[in-house]
């Protein structure tokens, strides 16, 4: 229930108890007409101050909400405004009910006028005031028919009492209704606002993958040719006469292959992962961690051996693969301890990342457990192609019910031949 509809039913329910109300004021006066009582001035005038008592106080209130309802920002009103809750709305309610009480002495038939009241007690006082007013205002109706009728009868209990009842069943039941819409409401806000956040993540997984690739593509190409073309260049410029007409030529193509080599290079450094652009990769992984959240989930860094200084290729891969995986943890493994060790070896650098989950089979996990499918290329087949594409390895242990860990181990890459690369 949106507020417009909520908006649209409080209105006919309004209506509806200011025509009760209208009606039931009305035949008060039409039977002490009708039947020439004594006292009939008295009763008409008393129903017409109760009359102009309610429409004055009706005026005033702007709406009929329940209690504890979610009301729609408005302006700010007077003190004196006839409001649920508010002083003013008690002191109105007091009144229409003292006149009620003298026109219970005066006719029996205004006991009747206690079951829009019971709405109007339940509606504009707190339920710790509302029900002892609903059982004062039932007590009343019942001791007016017994003093006017000098008899007791079943009926005299029974009416305003399953009256009282329905009054209170009617608006508690509306107002759990209402909240329960409203919940419902906000959850439906947040779950778009969610989708909308989920939709925003996956274009810039998508466009930082897309960078990546792009990278990986120019370094392992273009790159990689426009440096060997160098070198040949370079060679062929050595081996050449001095004054030979040539030289001036390969000369010109060495160092064109060697601008185009560093457009290349700074291309390559401007599609690596943001995480990597402002420092190293120790501090992008302990950024990760520190991002990472899960139900009661906590995440370690840790580094072992020496830091040396890395490729790009080596760290986007070293990063990627902790991102996956510590990804798969917080989806998948339901783990309360998740620990990354960055180690620098002689020979190699390595990549562990522990967690202490459910675990599962890494021979038999369907294609798509463990985001091994379906999930963006952040499964354990991208991992290992990574890995690969780097003469490294990538190894995976894990048994159901005792964790899991990814470890990937990376040769570490010849400075010189680096250099000349």
């Amino acid at each position: 229930m949106d507020s417009r509809s909520h908006t649209h039913v409080t209105a006919a329910l309004r209506l509806c108890l200011h025509a009760l109300l209208a009606g039931l004021l009305a035949l008060v006066v039409v039977r002490a007409v009708s039947e020439g009582a004594a006292d009939t001035a008295a009763v008409v005038a008393v129903t017409l101050l109760t009359a102009a008592l309610y429409a004055a106080g009706a005026a005033r209130s702007s709406s009929v909400q329940p209690k504890g309802s979610v009301q729609p920002k408005a302006p700010a009103r007077p003190r004196t405004s006839v409001q649920p809750g508010t002083r003013a709305g008690a002191w109105w309610l007091g009144g229409l009910w003292v006149l009620w009480a003298a026109l219970l002495v005066l006719s029996p038939d205004a006991l009747w006028v206690a079951f829009p009241l019971y709405f109007l007690q339940l509606h504009f006082l707190p339920m710790r005031w509302a029900l002892p007013a609903v059982v004062v205002t039932a007590a009343a109706a019942i001791t007016s028919f017994v003093v006017h009728r000098q008899e007791i009868e079943p009926g005299a209990f029974i009416g305003p009492l399953i009256g009282a009842a329905v009054a209170v069943a009617t608006v508690l039941g509306y107002d759990a209704l209402f909240r329960e819409s409203e919940r419902r409401r906000e959850l439906i806000v947040e779950l778009v606002a969610t989708r909308a956040d989920l939709a925003e993540a996956e274009r810039t997984a998508g466009t930082l993958a897309e960078r990546e690739r792009l990278a990986r593509e120019i370094h392992d190409t273009l790159a990689q040719g426009l440096s060997s073309i160098q070198l040949l260049l370079r060679a062929a410029e050595r081996s050449l006469p001095e004054n030979a007409p040539a030289t001036p030529h390969v000369r010109a193509a060495r160092e064109a292959a060697q601008a185009n080599l560093a457009e290349a290079r700074s291309f390559v450094r401007a599609l690596t992962p943001p995480d990597l652009e402002h420092g190293s990769l120790a501090a992008a992984l302990e950024r990760l961690c520190a991002r990472t959240t899960a139900p009661e989930l906590t995440v370690r860094f840790a580094v072992s051996g020496t830091p040396v200084e890395l490729p790009t290729p080596y760290e986007v891969a070293l990063l990627r693969t902790a991102q996956s995986a510590l990804a798969n943890t917080v989806r998948h493994a339901e783990a309360r301890r998740a620990e990354i060790t960055l180690s620098f070896m002689d020979t190699s650098v390595a990549l562990d990342v522990v967690d202490d989950g459910r675990g599962f089979d890494p021979s038999g996990a369907p294609v798509h457990e463990r985001g091994t499918g379906g999930d963006g290329g952040f499964g354990l087949p991208a991992m290992r192609a990574r890995a690969g594409s780097l003469g490294g390895a990538l190894s995976v242990e894990s048994a159901p019910g005792q964790g899991t860990a990814v470890a990937l181990t990376l040769p570490l890459p010849d400075t010189e031949a680096e250099r000349a690369a």
